[in-house]
């Protein structure tokens, strides 16, 4: 099968943390300097037990529960509005991700908890990484001439073994077109389907005669 991109392979590798310490101060200068919309927070051992936000910064500014001035029976939320350290800032429980989940699978949790980036952690629970909404789209960002390798490559010669030359490959704007022949005529929903599973691919119009050789 073609390699499926994981959250390992997109997620930002050096991420801006902050300690429960952390002063608001310097929260706001973190977040600004590095442009970024957010960082965990981590504890002694480097496991994520937060996340602050730009947003949870200029609710602190506007010195109410939000910019608009909503939730203001919600005490917990007037507590984030009076906090000066990450630790009271900070939005919790953290929800995480894993170096080897798939992209479709990070997109789910992301838009399941609502939220614009996940920090990722290894076996024992230490940050190794964060993915934000940015990451995955790229995955999806791709040239048409990155997508026609791939098909040409891994999808007709290193799986199917098909001789080079027996399907030629068109991508325009991430639509695949194929047109050639193939030694079964079972093989044409086979290679429709492995291209269909290319990072990037948006549609696939495969005209291809199966041509026996035996």
């Amino acid at each position: 099968m073609p390699h499926r991109r994981t959250v390992g392979d997109v997620m930002t590798e050096e991420v801006i943390t902050l300690r429960p310490d952390t002063p608001l101060h310097e929260i706001a200068a973190l977040l600004d300097a590095n442009d970024v919309a957010a960082a965990p927070v981590v504890d002694d051992e480097g496991v994520p037990i937060g996340v602050v936000s730009a947003s949870d910064v200029l609710r602190h500014e506007t010195g109410m529960p939000d910019p608009q001035g909503r939730d203001g029976d919600d005490e917990h939320a007037w507590g984030k509005a009076r906090a000066r350290t990450a630790g009271a800032l900070m939005s919790r429980p953290v929800f995480t991700a894993r170096a080897d989940w798939t992209i479709p699978r990070a997109a789910r949790e992301l838009r399941s908890r609502h939220v614009k980036q996940l920090p990722v952690v290894g076996d024992h629970g230490l940050l190794t990484g964060i993915v934000s909404r940015s990451d995955l789209l790229d995955t999806f960002i791709r040239s048409d001439a990155e997508i026609r390798g791939e098909v040409e490559r891994d999808v007709l010669g290193r799986i199917l073994g098909l001789e080079k030359g027996a399907v030629a490959v068109d991508v325009r704007d991430g639509a695949v077109t194929l047109r050639g022949h193939v030694p079964d005529p079972r093989l044409v929903p086979v290679v429709v389907g492995l291209c269909q599973g290319v990072a990037g691919v948006v549609a696939v119009d495969a005209h291809l005669a199966a041509v026996r050789t035996d």
